[in-house]
């Protein structure tokens, strides 16, 4: 990360140290695959980030024998949040909390658990809504409800910026659209800065962050993912769940998005 990044320096003159950056992801396994290595990057310069994830991910498809075959499938939720524990602990996120339940609920709501929407594939590389409905999932939730859940944990963890999935998702995965959709409400309403992560280097405005320095941390972090991918022995890629390969991501792009 270059030290002339005008997003992150503005910050830095505005706020004694630590600067605070919320970063609202869908489903446990993205911090690490989506911004990981930044997210190290920030924790080793001193700034306290905080994780908000959306859902526990129970519709991913899970690595053949990562977990005994009579798993019931109510126990995915607590291996799935045990998995971003020890994630988070490898990227240095400070603070992670899940939309819904408190101290990331709406005021006078009951705690709820957002479940994944699930998805499935349009072509390669771009995913849209699943065939079924889930009445509990985070996109059938309302708007409103999850932009007021997002706000109760900004007014936790006062960041002074947040981070999120660009307005495709990524890769348009339903839950990634909606936590895009729903932290920018958020953030907008909050009157503070926002910035989505991108894997287009070229677009306008991109701050590009290459972080080799971090594949022992991220590599760490995706390890503990072992229902939703396989890292490579010498750590230059994964393999996800259905068998999709990819380079280790220690490359992210920042890119600010004015209100």
């Amino acid at each position: 990360m270059s030290d002339d990044s005008p997003l992150l320096g503005a910050l830095l003159q505005r706020r004694e140290p630590p600067l605070r950056v919320l970063v609202v992801h869908a489903h446990p396994d993205d911090e690490a695959l989506c911004g990981g290595a930044l997210l190290r990057e920030l924790h080793e310069r001193g700034v306290r980030v905080s994780l908000l994830t959306c859902s526990r991910g129970e519709a991913g498809e899970i690595v053949a024998g990562a977990v005994p075959a009579d798993t019931p499938e109510w126990r995915l939720p607590e291996i799935r949040e045990r998995e971003l524990r020890g994630s988070a602990d490898a990227l240095g996120i400070a603070d992670q909390f899940w939309l819904g339940t408190p101290p990331a609920r709406a005021p006078g709501l009951p705690p709820r658990q957002y479940r994944d929407s699930g998805m499935r594939w349009i072509r390669e590389g771009l995913a849209g809504p699943a065939d079924t409905h889930d009445a509990g999932s985070l996109t059938a939730a309302g708007l409103a409800e999850v932009v007021a859940d997002i706000e109760a944990a900004i007014d936790v963890t006062e960041p002074d910026l947040i981070v999120s999935y660009d307005d495709r998702g990524g890769y348009g995965h339903p839950d990634h659209v909606r936590a895009r959709e729903a932290s920018l409400s958020a953030a907008r309403g909050r009157g503070i800065p926002f910035a989505e992560f991108t894997e287009d280097r070229q677009a306008s405005g991109v701050l590009w962050f290459s972080l080799p320095q971090h594949r022992d941390a991220v590599s760490a972090a995706l390890r503990h993912h072992r229902t939703q991918l396989k890292v490579d022995g010498d750590e230059s890629g994964l393999t996800h769940s259905g068998g999709q390969w990819q380079a280790l991501p220690l490359e992210i792009g920042l890119r600010p998005i004015t209100h």
